[in-house]
Order: C-alpha cells, then sequence, then structure tokens
C-alpha cells in the first residue's frame, strides 16, 4: 500500500526520505550527474548522485548508492550530514526529506554504471552551477557553501 499523499490537511503524513552524496573536489567543485532523458524523475536534469532509504539506514544507502551509481567507495565514518531540504515537489505530492551528506574522503573516480538513469558525471564549480539542475540540488550547493544546515522548498 502507498503512503498516503498531503492533502494539506491536519492527518498525519508520512514524509520519505531521500540520501544525496555532496563531493568536492580539491579545487571545490561539486559532482553532478545528468539525468537520463526518459529518467522517471528530473530527465535532462543535473543532480547529485541520489537515492532513496530502502529498509536501510541513511548512510546504508548512501553508501550502497555510491557504489552502485558511481562506482565510488565511501566509509561511513568519512561522512557528515551537510545540509537537509525539506520538499514538496508539487501540491499534494509526499513531503520528502532530502538529507546531503558531505564525503570528506571516497576511493575511485566517478563513472556511469546506470546509463538508463544517468549520462555522464561532471564536476561544478559552485558559483557556475549549470542552468538545468534540480531546483533543491541548486538550493543545498548554496546553503552548504553559506553554513546553512536547512532549507525548504514547495511548502
Amino acid at each position: 500500500m502507498a503512503p498516503p499523499v498531503w492533502d494539506g490537511g491536519s492527518r498525519v503524513v508520512l514524509n520519505g526520505v531521500g540520501v544525496h552524496l555532496h563531493l568536492e573536489d580539491a579545487e571545490g567543485r561539486v559532482l553532478l550527474g545528468l539525468r537520463h532523458p526518459k529518467s522517471k524523475y528530473a530527465g535532462d536534469t543535473w543532480h547529485y548522485l541520489a537515492g532513496r532509504c530502502e529498509q536501510e539506514s541513511a548512510l546504508a544507502c548512501l553508501v550502497r548508492k555510491a557504489w552502485e551509481e558511481a562506482g565510488l567507495v565511501i566509509d561511513p565514518a568519512d561522512v557528515e550530514l551537510a545540509h537537509v531540504v525539506h520538499v514538496v515537489d508539487t501540491p499534494g505530492s509526499l513531503p520528502l526529506m532530502q538529507l546531503m551528506f558531505r564525503a570528506r574522503r571516497w576511493e575511485g573516480t566517478p563513472e556511469v554504471r546506470e546509463p538508463d538513469k544517468c549520462l555522464t558525471w561532471q564536476w561544478w564549480p559552485r558559483h557556475e552551477l549549470p542552468d538545468r539542475i534540480v531546483s533543491y540540488t541548486r538550493t543545498a550547493i548554496t546553503a552548504i557553501s553559506e553554513g546553512h544546515l536547512y532549507s525548504q522548498l514547495g511548502w
């Protein structure tokens, strides 16, 4: 059974949890992936490496997604929470608590391992982000660079 969507009323509404990997290289550039045009979410748009938790901790999900999507090995001990964006994408949709984790260290070079979801990985200067970027991704990158821990969109 699918969780209920928010109807603007006062009943309890479950929130989904998404995890996102905020990686910066030695030059301070941020890693983003170009989503496949036929992706279920945000096709032909740049976005963090991301996923939804599946009966696992947020850190376990992050480590799993980094390996599955880009071939990166991350030790949970090298990860910290960098930002949270509480998002309602469209009226009536399931609210999502989007957790952005920063990895200070990782092993591997980003490679496309799920070509049906991501076409390429690219490092972007924080102040020269692409025009077609998921709105909460842009919000998070800006907030992280300014030292803010929380943002909300669509409420």
